[in-house]
């Protein structure tokens, strides 16, 4: 019976922790009913949409603590490393609570995007990075507006709320750098090139592998979700015998 249930739970989180491409079946299909709301595919992969942004977006910030050559750059780097360290706080918090499994590594593509900003330098490093930023940034807004609009389960919800007001202030201190070509990159955010699956996919992590954590700066303004408010106090995973768990479909 354990053995059994472990299965169907690992079937929850893979293999539709494929969070970057669009590969769900069913986008709108239930997977599991929880006490928060039914969760379906999108709104798994959003949740492990948010934590691989932070996995690259975080580093990045604070490369741009150490490389910016602006005083805009700078602030912009803040607001990455504030910012993703809260969400990030928030997506660990109700992943367990939905039976979602996090990544530890961003996707293929966006290490290539870290891989990028490391080699730059000077005036080339502030100009990829808040172009780079500006697009990432900019694609992930209207699918934030749409699992917002959706999704019936209010853990998601929350999450879409925070993801929302952090992204907004992420595409605009890139904007106030005044280095975004904004042909360049809109056309890149509306036309992003035909990648595998495979490069735009955070790998499982590792059995036994440590849960990466994002660490708030000292001097942090971001805050994450009060879940425990929301769930009414049951922010914590529900022990056997407890609130239902989530009902794997």
């Amino acid at each position: 019976m354990g053995g059994a249930m472990a299965l169907t739970l690992a079937a929850l989180a893979y293999p539709g922790m494929l969070g970057l491409s669009t590969v769900s079946s069913s986008p709108t299909r239930v997977i599991a009913n929880t006490q928060w709301g039914p969760l379906t595919e999108s709104d798994r992969d959003f949740v492990v949409k948010v934590r691989a942004a932070g996995l690259w977006e975080y580093p990045v910030g604070q490369i741009g603590l150490q490389k910016g050559g602006s005083k805009e750059v700078i602030t912009a780097s803040r607001h990455l490393v504030d910012g993703h360290s809260a969400l990030d706080t928030t997506c660990r918090k109700i992943a367990p609570m939905l039976n979602i499994t996090l990544p530890n590594i961003a996707s293929p593509q966006q290490e290539g995007f870290v891989s990028t900003l490391k080699s730059d330098s000077g005036k080339q490093f502030d100009t990829d990075f808040a172009n780079i930023l500006r697009m990432t940034h900019g694609a992930i807004f209207n699918t934030i507006a749409k699992i917002r609009s959706t999704t019936k389960n209010s853990l998601v919800r929350a999450l879409a709320d925070q993801a929302n007001d952090t992204v907004l202030d992420h595409m605009t201190v890139m904007e106030k750098t005044g280095l975004v070509d904004f042909d360049q990159t809109l056309f890149q955010q509306t036309t992003p090139p035909k990648l595998p699956d495979t490069d735009l996919t955070p790998p499982p992590p590792a059995a036994g592998q440590p849960e990466v954590v994002l660490t708030p700066p000292p001097t942090a303004t971001s805050t994450p979700v009060d879940i425990d408010g929301i769930a009414g106090g049951g922010g914590n995973v529900p022990a056997p015998g407890a609130s239902p768990a989530p009902t794997v479909r």
